[in-house]
C-alpha cells in the first residue's frame, strides 16, 4: 500500500510551468481526483493533503505533498513526513522529471539509482534507503549533459508539454491501483502499449492482387491522361 505520494519540483511561479516540476504536475492532478486541497505546513516543509480512506479495501489516510524545499533539499521535507508518521519507503511513491525518457514516455519502478537527480538523491540520503517507490515521468533530454540545469529550468514547447500532460492522464487512471498497493498490476497497466490497429479486411470474392479495401487495382502502365493543350496555361494548376 501507499501511504505518501510525493510530487518534487521547485516553489514559486519562476518555476511552475518548467520541465523540473513535472512532478508537481502530477500530484495536482492526483489532489484533484481525490478531492483533496494541498495546504502548506510549515512543520513538514511542503503543501500537504490528507485523503481519507481513497478507495476500497484501503487503510489509513493518504498523504500527497509537495515540498517547498527546492529540488535540491526533497528529502528534508519526505523524511520528516514519513517519520512523524511511520511511513516506511517502500510506501513511499515519488513522482519526478525523466531526462532518460522522450516527452509521454513513463515508467514505473521500485529502488534503483538516481541517474544524477538531486531531488531523488537527497530523498535517498534522508531516508537512509532506496527502496521508495519512482513513478519516471519522461521530458527528453537535450544532447549535452553541459544544458541539463538549463534545460530541465526551462518551460518546454507546447507540443511538448501537451505529450507529458497526456502522460499524467494517463498514469492517474491506475492511481487506484497504486493507493491500493497492487504494484504489479499499476506496472501492467502503466507499461502496456496500445494495441497496434488491424489492416483492413479483403473482400472474400477480391482478386488476390486487389487492394484490402476491394478497389480495382490500376494497371502498372496506366498514366492519367492530359487535357487538350498539354499541362495548362502558365499560372494555372499543373
Amino acid at each position: 500500500m501507499i501511504r505518501l505520494i510525493v510530487g518534487l519540483g521547485n516553489p514559486g511561479p519562476a518555476y511552475e510551468d518548467t520541465r523540473h516540476n513535472a512532478g508537481f504536475w502530477w500530484v495536482d492532478g492526483a489532489a484533484s481526483r481525490l478531492r483533496a486541497t494541498l495546504a502548506a505546513d510549515r512543520h513538514h516543509h511542503g503543501l500537504l493533503a490528507r485523503v481519507n480512506h481513497p478507495g476500497p479495501g484501503l487503510d489509513g489516510p493518504v498523504w500527497l505533498l509537495e515540498p517547498l524545499t527546492f529540488m535540491n533539499l526533497s528529502g528534508k521535507a519526505v523524511a520528516s513526513l514519513a517519520r512523524f508518521y511511520k511511513i516506511a519507503p517502500h510506501e513511499i511513491l515519488v513522482v519526478h522529471d525523466e531526462l532518460d525518457l522522450l516527452p509521454g514516455q513513463l515508467k514505473l519502478k521500485q529502488g534503483g539509482g538516481v541517474a544524477g537527480h538531486n531531488g531523488l538523491k537527497d530523498i535517498r540520503a534522508q531516508l537512509g534507503a532506496d527502496d521508495f517507490w519512482r513513478l519516471r515521468l519522461g521530458i527528453g533530454h537535450p544532447g549535452d549533459r553541459a544544458e541539463v540545469a538549463n534545460y530541465v529550468l526551462r518551460k518546454p514547447p507546447a507540443a511538448e508539454r501537451d505529450l507529458i500532460v497526456q502522460a499524467i492522464d494517463t498514469s492517474l487512471q491506475a492511481l487506484d491501483l497504486l493507493l491500493a498497493g497492487a504494484m504489479d498490476r499499476a506496472v501492467m497497466k502503466l507499461h502496456a502499449k496500445p494495441p497496434r490497429p488491424k489492416p483492413p479486411r479483403r473482400p472474400a470474392d477480391a482478386p488476390r492482387d486487389a487492394p484490402p479495401d476491394g478497389r480495382a487495382a490500376a494497371a502498372p502502365d496506366a498514366r492519367p491522361s492530359e487535357p487538350e493543350g498539354g499541362r495548362g496555361e502558365p499560372g494555372t494548376p499543373a
